[in-house]
């Protein structure tokens, strides 16, 4: 039951094309009902030729050419028949195959991070191409061969009855053996198979990890280390693997055996009826096709049981990630965010990942326009967090979050989203030109206001320099540019938006001291105005700030200026003394 109803939704995403699918699945039918009737006629000419020459009939070309001119017809309507439902069972598989990975692609990066923090992005890639070749691979055989073979069995069997029930009973017996040997076949391996789709995503996930760390690979002389654990975890997949194998290799000889046994049995018993006078040989010709139509449609089931039951965990793995639910849900009404002063509100929020112990507890605190709010605080302590909740990646538990007045939960993900800009700690950066990736910021701006940004980021002496300028790849994860100029990319990123709400999240951590200071000075400029949220490990980047923040295990433990903040000699006093005396920044969380 767990089999069929995943393959309930395997055909539940053909969707839009479902009215196609229904006109095949009709073909199909009429298909199976054409060639149940090609061996019934064939018997039928094969009797009147025999009871012509026994001189039984004088009448037998009339009778006979009819039945040659209907088994013409249904060989013909087989064939074309047969051509279309290929044709466009083709069509159909492919055009949703690519419709469906659009889907799992869209539904999976609006999941939260969360989310992607504890699944392993070559896990997802996997998922995504496997599972959808396999749907691709289920429609095709579905509306090429397996539907038929369903139907052709359940017309001829009850039909074959009709005719001939002492020969009927052999087909029946036939198809037992073939329940039976699927039934525990499936029975002893479906533990293995599940393991063996474990092992293909436990390959997909370290052989992606290997290569998205290759200098780290490299530099620490680990390349014989990761070659064998990706060969350790090929011999496991083996191990799980092989005795599946081996079981529906079985189930085939096995199969083949009773077909064989099934064709001898219906001869001898078809001659000793006809002896009898039970039966004719038109008649035991008719089952004789009847039988090598049957062994071909149970080949074609075994084919398809073998096939849902080999996909089975990876089809499960597949709909599990489009299962999975964002806990960020947009209400319904929500409006958009259009003109936005810049009034931030935290109001008693608490948020917990784990719903255990909060990562920030009661925070409470706002933001007029213009001004900065600074985040200090131990790793840990719940900045990042606080600021994750502003724009979204989480809902607080209890509280919430205001902006001009109004709960963030009230306003469209999209358009909150296009009001505030972040700079992270790590810049983020597609395998794509610079001015893809700045484009990013605003898809509609021009080279001349690209360049601006840049300039104002102390990116355009560097971008410059590149032989492709503005066209230059970037390489995976921005590999071609320093540390340094991807930071400074991604400052050129953030001022290229223009938002009226900006997150720095270290934004100057990978910067020189020089740059540091010539960039602080362009996000001073575009700071005016805006309400600006800024995450440092470095306190002296904050001395100008309009209020900050210091954090220690998810609460806001002191608030000020930083004069003010020195002055109390509490937390905030002891971090700035041990940073101006060692010279050294804490880190941050």
């Amino acid at each position: 039951m767990k089999m069929l109803h995943l393959y309930a939704r395997v055909l539940g995403l053909l969707g839009e094309q479902a009215l196609l699918g229904w006109i095949l699945a009709a073909a199909n039918v009429a298909l199976a009902l054409a060639q149940f009737a090609e061996p019934v006629l064939f018997g039928r000419i094969i009797d009147a030729l025999a009871g012509a020459k026994a001189g039984e009939s004088d009448v037998w070309l009339p009778v006979l050419l009819p039945l040659v001119a209907a088994w013409v017809g249904f060989g013909l309507f087989t064939i074309v028949c047969g051509a279309l439902v290929s044709l466009y069972a083709d069509r159909l598989a492919h055009s949703r195959r690519h419709a469906v990975l659009s889907n799992y692609f869209e539904h999976v990066i609006q999941l939260p991070l969360s989310f992607h923090s504890a699944t392993h992005s070559g896990r997802l890639m996997k998922v995504m191409l496997a599972g959808t070749d396999t749907l691709w691979a289920l429609w095709l055989g579905f509306f090429r061969e397996h539907l038929a073979a369903f139907a052709a069995t359940v017309i001829l069997l009850p039909m074959a009855l009709y005719m001939n029930w002492r020969l009927a009973l052999l087909l029946f017996a036939l198809c037992l053996v073939f329940v039976v040997l699927t039934t525990l076949v499936l029975r002893k391996t479906e533990t293995l198979q599940s393991a063996v789709e474990r092992y293909y995503s436990d390959l997909a996930e370290r052989a992606s990890d290997t290569l998205g760390n290759v200098a780290l690979v490299q530099s620490f002389t680990r390349v014989e280390v990761e070659v064998l654990g990706l060969r350790s975890v090929i011999d496991r997949l083996l191990g799980a693997q092989m005795p599946v194998l081996s079981w529906w290799a079985l189930v085939g000889t096995l199969t083949r055996a009773s077909t064989t046994l099934t064709m001898l049995a219906i001869l001898l018993l078809g001659l000793w009826l006809f002896a009898r006078g039970q039966t004719t040989i038109g008649e035991i010709v008719m089952f004789m096709s009847f039988a090598g139509m049957l062994i071909q449609r149970l080949e074609q089931m075994a084919g398809f049981v073998n096939r849902i039951f080999m996909d089975g965990p990876r089809l499960t793995e597949f709909f599990a990630v489009l299962d999975a639910t964002s806990g960020v849900v947009e209400r319904k009404g929500a409006m958009a965010l259009d003109h936005v002063r810049g009034d931030v509100a935290f109001e008693h929020v608490t948020f917990g990942y784990d719903g255990a112990k909060p990562a920030v507890e009661d925070l409470s605190f706002t933001a007029k326009p213009g001004d900065t709010i600074a985040l200090v605080g131990g790793t840990g302590a719940g900045k990042s967090t606080a600021l994750a909740i502003l724009h979204r990646v989480y809902d607080p538990q209890s509280g919430r979050v205001t902006i001009d007045g109004t709960d963030i939960r009230d306003i469209t993900l999209a358009s909150l989203r296009r009001k505030i800009g972040v700079v992270f700690q790590e810049p983020l950066l597609f395998n794509r030109s610079i001015a893809e990736n700045l484009r990013v910021g605003n898809p509609d701006a021009t080279d001349e206001q690209i360049r601006e940004a840049c300039r104002r980021a102390q990116a355009l002496d560097f971008i410059e320099r590149h032989a492709g300028g503005l066209n230059a790849n970037v390489g995976e994860r921005g590999r071609a540019l320093s540390g340094g100029e991807r930071q400074r990319l991604s400052i050129a990123r953030a001022l290229l938006k223009d938002p009226p709400i900006l997150i720095l999240d270290e934004a100057t951590s990978a910067l020189d001291a020089a740059t540091e200071t010539k960039v602080n000075a362009a996000l001073d400029e575009v700071m005016k105005g805006r309400t600006s949220f800024v995450i440092a490990h470095r306190l002296a980047t904050v001395r100008d700030a309009t209020c900050i923040l210091v954090f220690d295990q998810g609460r806001i433990v002191e608030r000020g200026t930083f004069d003010e903040l020195v002055a109390q000699g509490g937390l905030f006093a002891e971090l700035a003394k041990a940073q101006f005396m060692t010279g050294s920044g804490a880190s941050s969380g």
